[in-house]
């Protein structure tokens, strides 16, 4: 990794602060009520703060689903805090990876505890480490990088952000019910990864997924050593079969139950299209050049090569090839 001068490090802070000052006027344009009491901020993937933030207002307390980036994070805080000045209490995290999970700390020092399913406690330990390096720095120092990609990196570096693992684990469920709001955490892991949980008003008919479902155009990452495909398949399908009338997604614009179908459809077809190659005797390169997923809009207008040379990958180690 190549060593930072005093004056690229000066040159890319003015650059970030450029970049922050220009989010900050754009911020509070990103936060939607979309129930009383229950607040979403858009994510914004051009300002690497990809991951959709929802904040949940109790009688006594704030719990806020996915904390994204630190930088991310130190943005939001403020947003929540002209919504309600009562103490955010948790962060409920849907998984480990860095773009939901890395500002914990950010959270954590506003007074949050940090939530998660056991498994997703154990991925943040085992692989979190690992996964925010190569979000930030190991972007930073691949082909392609961006100068905001390298000022991100440096700034990580200098405000020495670190991950905070989460204290509070749940098994399969945990609820949050103050007689008049009820949140329901629920685990619907292995499927994007191991430990996925997802966020649930049934009052409100909200549902906060993380990443088992996402609507934008840049597909999905199906590429978590411990992805279980198949039930990922199947927890969209139970979902969808949930009274619910707005899905807030892991990334893009809120959507609805025919979203979580949408992304299943997408998956679905897929994974049949990986296993109808492999059976042919075809290579992960020549699968990947032939799969076809335009039909499944937005998620496959921009048909990942990688995302389907991964999928053939956890399909080939799975079958013992």
């Amino acid at each position: 990794m190549r060593r930072l001068t005093r004056p690229a490090l000066a040159g890319g802070f003015l650059i970030l602060l450029v970049l922050a000052n220009a989010v900050a006027q754009t911020s509070s344009t990103r936060v939607r009520q979309l129930a009383p009491g229950v607040f979403y901020w858009q994510g914004d993937t051009a300002t690497r703060r990809p991951a959709n933030c929802t904040w949940v207002v109790f009688r006594d307390y704030v719990v806020v689903i996915d904390a994204n980036f630190p930088w991310a994070a130190k943005e939001i805080l403020p947003e929540i805090r002209k919504t309600t000045s009562l103490p955010i209490r948790f962060l409920f995290n849907t998984h480990y990876h860095a773009d939901h999970a890395f500002g914990s700390a950010q959270f954590r020092a506003a007074g949050a505890t940090v939530v998660c399913s056991r498994e997703c406690g154990a991925e943040s330990r085992e692989k979190g480490e690992a996964d925010w390096q190569n979000q930030v720095y190991g972007r930073a120092s691949r082909a392609g990088a961006t100068q905001y990609d390298r000022d991100v990196a440096a700034e990580t570096r200098a405000q020495n952000y670190g991950l905070e693992h989460p204290s509070l684990l749940f098994e399969d469920k945990v609820t949050f019910d103050d007689g008049t709001r009820r949140l329901e955490l629920i685990r619907m892991g292995p499927a994007h990864s191991r430990g996925d949980a997802v966020a649930y008003l049934p009052k409100e008919r909200i549902l906060m997924t993380g990443d088992l479902c996402v609507n934008w155009t840049s597909g999905n990452n199906v590429g978590d050593r411990d992805a279980d495909h198949d039930n990922w398949i199947r927890a969209l399908e139970t979902l969808a079969g949930w009274e619910v009338q707005t899905v807030v997604p892991g990334h893009g614009q809120l959507g609805t139950t025919a979203t979580l179908r949408g992304q299943r459809a997408y998956l679905k077809d897929m994974l049949e299209q990986v296993r109808a190659g492999m059976k042919a005797g075809k290579s992960a390169d020549q699968v990947a050049g032939e799969v076809d997923l335009t039909k499944h809009q937005p998620f496959g207008a921009s048909p990942s090569a990688g995302a389907v040379r991964s999928v053939y990958r956890r399909l080939s180690t799975a079958a013992g090839r």
